[in-house]
């Protein structure tokens, strides 16, 4: 895909559904993307909604789970997608960001062996949900996976995006208004997501190469062991735990992090590091947050939790 005159191209060039909304702004020059989630029950029930006046909000993308898309504002007009927001300093996201929604139920509640959407019910299987905490909350629960064949659209889309105005930046609805906002949720795979669309990925993660002949095997005394996916870290002196990545946002329960907490990383955002704390802190179990990454200290190997200081 391409953009051209500010909308979606298809690479034989023919254009990219169209459903016009008023709900939008003036032009504007995009400095970040930001991924969402619908929270609705089908991709067309979400775009007629942000096609009404009365819904107040839109987006300039919105992307179905069987890999249709369809565009509602064009590139350089401000979309309604952020609402209350701030990132790195930037308060008022709609100003500043294109916003591509996925069509997604999002947060899921359990009812019996299946499952059900937070915000319209519903009856859903257990292989489509995945049980995880939010980054910026501490208790589990469910959340609708992403189909690949969405996955995969919505990563052309975006580096079409990215490439055609130059955004530096993918983000999440979550990291923008953390607490107010939960989209696009532990099953968006964030971290290659970004990666592959601002063109970080390393080799392994880019588009598989035509096989190969393969090489002859190695004697299995020579395999190396596996590394592990996230590193660990010890806190060195008595840390904030927080929200999104800077001192502006808000504190999360269980902070502040006392001196030798053992935590594993994730994802980084300039120097913070998004972090889950191993075991529980100050009584509270599953701290997940964002923590200045120069009071970390790399642990080489898992630590055992027994080890946690008394006072955690």
């Amino acid at each position: 895909m391409k953009v051209v005159n500010h909308l979606l191209v298809n690479d034989d060039g023919s254009a990219v559904r169209f459903v016009k909304t008023p709900n939008m702004g003036g032009e504007f020059k995009p400095t970040i993307l930001v991924m969402h989630f619908t929270a609705g029950s089908s991709a067309n029930e979400s775009i007629s909604w942000l096609a009404n006046p009365e819904a107040k909000a839109s987006a300039h993308v919105v992307i179905g789970r069987d890999g249709k898309v369809t565009q509602q504002v064009p590139f350089n007009r401000v979309a309604w997608h952020a609402g209350k927001s701030e990132w790195k300093g930037i308060i008022g996201l709609n100003s500043h960001s294109i916003g591509i929604e996925l069509d997604n139920p999002g947060r899921m509640v359990k009812k019996g062996d299946r499952w059900a959407a937070d915000t319209f019910g519903g009856s859903f299987a257990a292989s489509d949900v995945l049980e995880a905490t939010h980054k910026n909350e501490t208790k589990p629960c469910g959340w609708y996976k992403y189909p690949d064949v969405q996955l995969a659209v919505a990563r052309e889309v975006a580096k079409a995006i990215v490439q055609a105005y130059g955004l530096k930046e993918v983000i999440g609805h979550d990291d923008i208004s953390p607490g107010r906002k939960c989209d696009p949720g532990p099953a968006f795979p964030m971290e290659s997501f970004r990666a592959f669309v601002l063109g970080t990925a390393p080799a392994a993660a880019q588009p598989a190469a035509p096989a190969q002949p393969a090489a002859p095997a190695q004697p299995a005394t020579q395999a190396q062991p596996a590394q592990p996916a996230a590193a660990f870290f010890t806190v060195t002196e008595e840390l904030n735990i927080r929200s999104g990545p800077g001192a502006s946002n808000p504190p999360v329960k269980g902070g502040p992090l006392p001196a030798g907490t053992v935590v594993q990383g994730f994802e980084d955002s300039g120097s913070w590091k998004r972090v889950t704390v191993q075991g529980a802190v100050r009584g509270v179990t599953g701290v997940t947050g964002w923590v200045s990454a120069k009071f970390l200290k790399a642990t080489v190997q898992v630590p055992h939790l027994a080890g946690q200081p008394a006072n955690v």
